[in-house]
């Protein structure tokens, strides 16, 4: 497999219609038509054929980090839209921040988002370094965005009602939260590759 850079504009090649998706609304996803499209050699990556499998194998763990750092990014905003609302919000005469079983919430929150961010950045450290992070990064992007989905959840408990509503941000963070999931390789595959890197690291001689 060879990977190619397509201009676009060039005869042959059609975008097609923008999906319309459950969140990330901001970002356009098109279907890309080729009919009879040459691609000059020129537009060959690296200017070797049969290393495209290699060129995206390599990127991989760039990408796993940069989605875990956009999962990272969904859990702040929601738990500070949460953190903020609770403590606006007044019920049986107090902010319901208040409540222990807010507390809790915003306690468990506030842990995993750190905890997230921690291992973003060891993950990134190799990946600075030059070296192998194949297990750093899939466990960074696993962690990360299953906390972003469990947090956009939670800060819509916190904040009832409102959370559902698209007057609040938290709504939008939710829909946003399932792509960081699937991105990059899903959360199963990357319990896979984490599975896989640890066997390899702890084989027994």
């Amino acid at each position: 497999m060879s990977a190619f850079v397509v201009e676009k504009g060039a005869p042959g090649l059609t975008v097609g219609r923008d999906i319309d998706k459950l969140g990330y609304k901001t970002v356009e996803t098109t279907e890309l038509h080729f009919d009879n499209f040459p691609v000059p050699a020129a537009s060959l990556i690296g200017g070797v054929e049969g290393l495209g499998f290699k060129h995206v194998m390599t990127g991989l763990e760039a990408e796993r980090i940069n989605v875990a750092a956009r999962g990272l990014g969904l859990s702040r905003a929601a738990f500070d839209e949460a953190i903020r609302y609770a403590q606006q919000r007044v019920t049986f005469g107090k902010p319901i921040a208040e409540h222990q079983t807010i507390q809790i919430k915003l306690a468990d929150m506030a842990t995993k988002i750190e905890a997230s961010r921690l291992l973003i950045y060891s993950a990134a450290a190799k990946k600075d370094r030059g070296e192998r992070c194949d297990v750093e990064a899939g466990m960074a992007k696993l962690f990360a965005t299953d906390t972003a989905a469990e947090v956009t959840l939670e800060a819509m408990k916190v904040m009832g009602g409102n959370g559902y509503s698209k007057d609040f941000v938290v709504e939008r963070l939710y829909r946003d939260a399932p792509l960081v999931v699937i991105g990059g390789g899903t959360n199963d595959l990357q319990r896979l590759i984490i599975a896989k890197g640890l066997l390899e690291r702890y084989r027994r001689t």
